[in-house]
């Protein structure tokens, strides 16, 4: 029955044509933000005074001001109901790896009878969910519910549907952080103001720092009827047993090629509804996976990037199943195959128009590029287990350390340009640096190409590599939110930068000249930051053994690596930027052993079951066949003959039952262990046995039931196979 199935949905999803998508007659600039309310908006709808301070808040991060809440909130609500609108949710990100709402109607009583549509200024900036129901790492109890959502001015409200979505914090009754957003915009708000403290050596017209984020998501479609038939990708996300296909990456014939015709139409769909989201949409094209794509926006602040990827998963999804698609985030959902990152390409600039991170055509302007972009690789070396902490998850792990991601080291690809010119910097004497006067700055450091991301080569097994203008934080996961990562490296980039800031301080009041006295500190830190420069190969085996040397962090066990959360470095730095508490932090990391634990055990479980309902009665079927031909060929042929043709059916009959055997004990093995492991109350210690005694399991069993669908006849095999997800058009 099962395998009739299969045959039905493979069949289904071969003949399935495009689902045509109507492009809409404007260009794509004349309906960009369409169902945004920005500054276009905001324009018409809002009185000239409020107006103002909207402004102010959005571009310069002033305080909001409460009595303006009402005058905005009818000046939505009117641009709102004009555009069909008749609900409104907070829209927050809980610990969850998701979003979250809850939808409210434009509802109120006229006393009268009848209603009328109202939306209050209270309303916009303040709801209460239930911050018992969302991880909380034991800050909320099941009996200390209230918490509180807070709209986030600085990222505009948008329109989905019937629906107005407000972008909103969400914090514990008692003020704890219980998602992304907060101590992302602390850890912003820490980097503006360290960055811009130390841009004004160069430029004193620097009033602020931005931090800029591109993220580039990666992701696989397969059909939606397959999917279906995929307990496992239902359940999981992945596909937790199949053999290779004889043909799937090994060609090189996906990555940028031409774009099935069913795929493109998906993209112009998502391209379209992001656009008018105000998502910047610009790259789309194959990956290197059958069946993966990627698509990638122009970069943005990164508060407001982060709610965009955020918001661009979820439209993806939905309407990957308008075109009778599914969209998989996981990190690795086919075994033998690349899995999907999301690369976070990262930078800052000040409001003055320079990017830190890029060189200048003057010494001065070569000097800064050199300051931010050491005192940037000193916080990933500070911090290199903290970084990996961030981007680590049950997922993300199947990903790191295989040959098509970075390996679970940080470190940082710079290419020979910059390396070269880094070792110039700490081997210049100091009689190379001239000063006269105040203004006059002299650096015996060659002058920098303007053309550098020519100059430099990629280097895609660094998880943290210098790209040019930026860096490229490329460990990030598929489905993870980016501002895991992004919280973590600004906090560590203005700890490092607040620290650079007092020793130059220092020195400039001791006497020393104030460009002197940066090149001393720049100095003293090339020389600091040079284990964690690695411009070789990341994949190979020596660089583990190198990387061990050098005193990076190696570890490669999920439940261990969050421990760098929890270490004193940590704590020291996300506390002195005023982005977490140490209290926050354990409660955090309690919801990553958990989530951890969860995940495999939602995986064992249900991969029991596909083995023991699905895979072993149809195996144990396929045997009985073989045994009962063996019995009728000795009951036709005469004995030696008959020998000889049931040889190679009874070395069949052999192998099955050794996987079988094997599959079934070890199965109980496993559920054994769940039991053990689910007893253990320390959710960090209840992980760590979930990693070292069940997910192993499920890898040894996983090759037994691959070896089995190589065996049994292709027509009884149950699930869809990989030939089958990978290659639907």
């Amino acid at each position: 029955m099962a395998a009739r199935l299969r045959f039905k949905v493979v069949d289904e999803a071969f003949k399935r044509g495009p689902v045509y998508v109507d492009l809409p007659k404007e260009r794509p600039s004349e309906y960009f933000g369409k169902y945004v309310f920005n500054k276009q908006k905001m324009y018409k709808y809002l009185p000239a005074k409020v107006y103002k301070k909207m402004c102010d808040v959005m571009e310069n991060g002033a305080p909001f001001d409460r009595t303006i809440a009402d005058a905005v909130a009818e000046g939505i609500k009117q641009w709102a109901i004009e555009n069909g609108v008749t609900h409104y949710t907070h829209w927050f990100q809980p610990l969850t790896e998701g979003t979250a709402q809850k939808h409210d109607g434009f509802v109120e009583h006229d006393w009268k009878g009848g209603m009328v549509e109202e939306f209050e200024g209270k309303l916009l900036v303040q709801q209460e969910p239930d911050a018992s129901s969302f991880p909380s790492g034991g800050i909320r109890s099941t009996f200390e519910a209230r918490g509180y959502s807070a709209w986030d001015p600085t990222s505009p409200v948008f329109i989905i549907g019937d629906t107005l979505m407000i972008p909103t914090i969400f914090i514990s009754y008692t003020g704890e952080a219980l998602d992304y957003k907060v101590p992302l915009k602390k850890a912003l708000y820490a980097v503006d103001k360290a960055a811009t403290a130390v841009a004004q050596y160069f430029d004193p017209e620097v009033t602020k720092v931005i931090s800029n984020l591109g993220w580039e998501q990666e992701y696989f479609l397969v059909d939606e009827a397959l999917f279906a038939a995929r307990p496992d990708l239902v359940m999981t996300g992945r596909t937790l047993m199949g053999h290779d296909s004889a043909k799937n990456q090994q060609m090189d014939d996906h990555y940028f090629g031409s774009i099935p015709a069913r795929v493109e139409e998906f993209m112009k769909d998502i391209e379209i509804q992001a656009l008018e989201l105000g998502i910047p949409c610009k790259t789309r094209h194959n990956e290197v996976a059958p069946n993966q794509f990627e698509l990638a926006p122009i970069f943005e602040e990164t508060n407001l990037a982060v709610d965009h990827n955020m918001l661009m998963m979820s439209i993806m999804k939905r309407v990957a199943r308008k075109h009778g698609f599914r969209c998989l985030l996981h990190e690795k959902p086919f075994k033998g195959v690349n899995g999907s990152g999301k690369h976070n390409n990262w930078s800052l600039s000040t409001d003055t128009g320079v990017l830190l991170h890029a060189p200048g055509k003057t010494p001065m302007d070569n000097l800064r590029f050199v300051t931010f972009t050491v005192e940037t690789l000193k916080a990933v070396y500070d911090h290199n287990g903290l970084l990996k902490a961030s981007i680590m998850s049950a997922t993300n792990a199947h990903r790191l350390g295989a040959n098509e991601a970075p390996p679970a080291i940080i470190s940082s690809f710079l290419g020979k340009t910059v390396t070269d010119l880094l070792e110039h910097v700490e081997k210049a004497d100091e009689d190379a640096l001239n000063v006269a006067g105040k203004t006059a700055f002299h650096l015996d450091v060659p002058s920098i190409p303007e053309l550098l991301i020519d100059n430099t080569d990629r280097n895609r097994t660094s998880p943290f590599a210098f790209t040019g203008n930026r860096f490229e934080f490329r460990a990030v996961g598929s489905e993870a939110n980016c501002a895991s990562a992004m919280l973590t490296l600004n906090a560590a980039v203005a700890e490092a930068l607040i620290d650079f800031k007092t020793r130059v301080d220092a020195l400039i009041e001791k006497g020393e000249a104030k460009e002197a006295a940066i090149l001393k500190v720049v100095r003293e830190d090339i020389k600091y930051i040079k284990p964690i420069i690695f411009n070789g190969n990341g994949y190979g085996d020596e660089w583990k053994e190198e990387a061990a040397k050098r005193g990076l962090d190696c570890e490669t066990a999920a439940p261990l690596i969050f421990d760098n959360y929890l270490k004193e470095s940590s704590v020291k730095m996300f506390e002195k930027t005023h982005v977490m508490t140490k209290f926050e932090l354990e409660a955090r990391n309690e919801i990553k052993w958990e989530t951890y634990t969860k995940k495999i055990q939602i995986e064992s479980r249900i991969f029991g079951d596909l083995c023991l309902n699905h895979i072993i009665p149809v195996v144990t079927k396929y045997q009985s066949m073989l045994i009962d031909n063996v019995h009728k060929v000795q009951g036709i042929f005469a004995a030696e003959k008959a020998r000889k043709i049931s040889k190679e059916n009874l070395y069949i009959i052999e192998k099955i039952s050794d996987h079988e055997t094997f599959i079934i004990e070890n199965v109980d093995k496993m559920i054994e262990a769940r039991k053990v492991a689910n007893k253990v109350e320390s959710e960090r210690e209840k992980a760590i046995a979930y990693y070292s005694t069940v997910a192993p399991l499920l890898e040894e069993i996983r090759y037994h039931v691959d070896k089995l669908e190589t065996i049994v006849d292709d027509e009884a095999w149950p699930l869809p196979k990989y030939r089958e997800l990978l290659f639907i058009r």
